[in-house]
C-alpha cells in the first residue's frame, strides 16, 4: 500500500513555490506515495500546477486566529486517510494541530512554537547548515542528520491555451515581439519595492527596442503597476489586479525576461524557467534566492541590509534607490 503524506503548507506564494522542491524529493524517494497538501484555498491554483501534488486540501482558517474548533474538526475528518507521515512547514503551534488530531503516525517539523507534544519528530533548526528556506523544507523529508542532497528546482506547469484565452479576454493577441515582464509589487512592504520610476526607465528602454512590456501584480499591487503605466504614458500592458494567479502563471510563461522584486511572482517566474533579474533590498538573497540558473540577482549588501523590515527604518531606502536602472538593463543583456 502506498504511503500517504500530509504536508501543511505555507501561506506565501514564494514559499509555496519553494515547497515544490520538497514535494519533488518525496516523490523521488517514494514514487508510489500519495501527497496531500493542506493550504489556504487561494494557493490551490498554484498547487494545481505542481504534478507532484495529488490533492490540495483547503485550510479554512482565518489568518492570525487559532480557530481551534475548525482545526479539530478537520483533523478528525482526515483520520480516515491514515497518513503515515505529516510534514509541518510553518513554525506555529496551530499549524501542527491538524496532523496531530488526524493521527498521522510520524509528524515532522522544526521545534518552533512550543509544539513538542504535537510533533513526534521535532527537529532543531541549524540556520548555518540550512541557510535557505528551500534547504529547510527539503531537510524535513530526510532522516535526522542526513546531508542535503542536490535539490530539484521548482518547475510549474503553464498552459499555453489558457494563456491565449487570458489574452483574448484582455482583447490582446499573442505577442509578436519579445515580452519583458515587470513585477513592481511586493506584498511584504515598501522596503522590498524598487522605485516605480526605475521600473519605468527599464520599461521605456525596452519599449524603444521594440519589446512589449507587461506589468504583473495582484489587486494589492495595482498602485505600483499603475504608477509604472503612468510613467510610461500607458504603453505597457497593465495586468495589475486583472488576472487570477493561474492566469498570471500562464502569461508569465510567455515572457522573454522578467524584472522583479523579491516577491512571490519572482519565484513563480523562476519556476517557469524564465530569465529573471531579481532585485533585493531589505531581504536576503542568500535566504530566498530564485531557484533557476537563469537568474541575475542584484543586491547591494549595504551595512544596513538585510534588515527584513517592511519599511526602511532609516527612511532612505538606499538598498534599492542606489540600485540604478542601468545595472538592471545590463543584466537583461546578460
Amino acid at each position: 500500500m502506498a504511503q500517504r503524506f500530509l504536508i501543511v503548507g505555507p501561506s506565501w506564494i514564494g514559499d509555496m513555490v519553494l515547497a515544490q522542491s520538497l514535494f519533488k524529493v518525496i516523490k523521488l524517494r517514494h514514487p508510489v506515495s500519495r501527497l496531500d497538501v493542506l493550504a489556504p484555498a487561494w494557493t490551490h491554483l498554484l498547487l494545481a500546477r505542481m504534478p507532484e501534488v495529488d490533492e490540495a486540501i483547503a485550510a479554512p482558517f482565518v489568518h492570525g486566529r487559532l480557530d481551534l474548533g475548525v482545526r479539530l474538526r478537520l483533523g478528525r475528518e482526515l483520520r480516515a486517510r491514515d497518513y503515515g507521515r505529516a510534514i509541518v512547514l510553518p513554525n506555529s503551534l496551530k499549524s501542527a494541530l491538524v496532523p496531530f488530531v488526524a493521527r498521522a503516525r510520524v509528524r515532522t517539523g522544526f521545534t518552533g512554537e512550543f509544539r513538542y507534544g504535537l510533533l513526534n519528530d521535532a527537529r532543531r533548526l541549524d540556520r548555518n547548515k540550512l541557510p535557505r528556506t528551500v534547504d529547510r523544507f527539503v531537510a524535513l523529508a530526510l532522516m535526522p542528520g542526513e546531508g542535503i542532497p542536490e535539490i530539484p528546482a521548482p518547475r510549474l506547469q503553464a498552459d499555453p491555451e489558457k494563456a491565449r484565452a487570458a489574452l483574448g479576454r484582455l482583447k490582446r493577441d499573442l505577442p509578436a515581439a519579445p515580452v519583458l515582464g515587470l513585477c513592481p509589487g511586493a506584498e511584504y512592504g515598501p522596503a522590498k519595492r524598487w522605485p516605480a520610476q526605475y521600473f519605468a526607465e527599464v520599461a521605456k528602454s525596452k519599449l524603444a527596442e521594440g519589446w512589449e512590456v507587461w506589468l504583473f501584480g495582484s489587486d494589492k499591487d495595482k498602485p505600483e503597476t499603475a504608477a509604472v503605466q503612468s510613467l510610461t504614458l500607458g504603453r505597457c500592458l497593465d495586468l495589475g489586479g486583472q488576472t487570477s494567479l493561474a492566469e498570471a502563471i500562464d502569461l508569465l510563461s510567455l515572457t522573454s525576461a522578467v524584472v522583479t522584486n523579491d516577491s512571490g511572482l519572482m519565484h513563480v517566474a523562476a519556476a517557469l524557467d524564465r530569465p529573471v533579474v531579481a532585485l533585493y533590498g531589505s531581504s536576503d538573497p542568500r535566504h530566498t534566492p530564485p531557484m533557476t540558473p537563469k537568474a541575475s540577482v542584484l543586491y547591494l549588501d549595504l551595512s544596513c541590509s538585510p534588515c527584513f523590515e517592511r519599511e526602511c527604518p532609516l527612511g532612505h531606502l538606499n538598498c534599492l534607490r542606489q540600485l540604478n536602472p542601468e545595472r538592471v538593463l545590463a543584466a537583461l543583456k546578460g
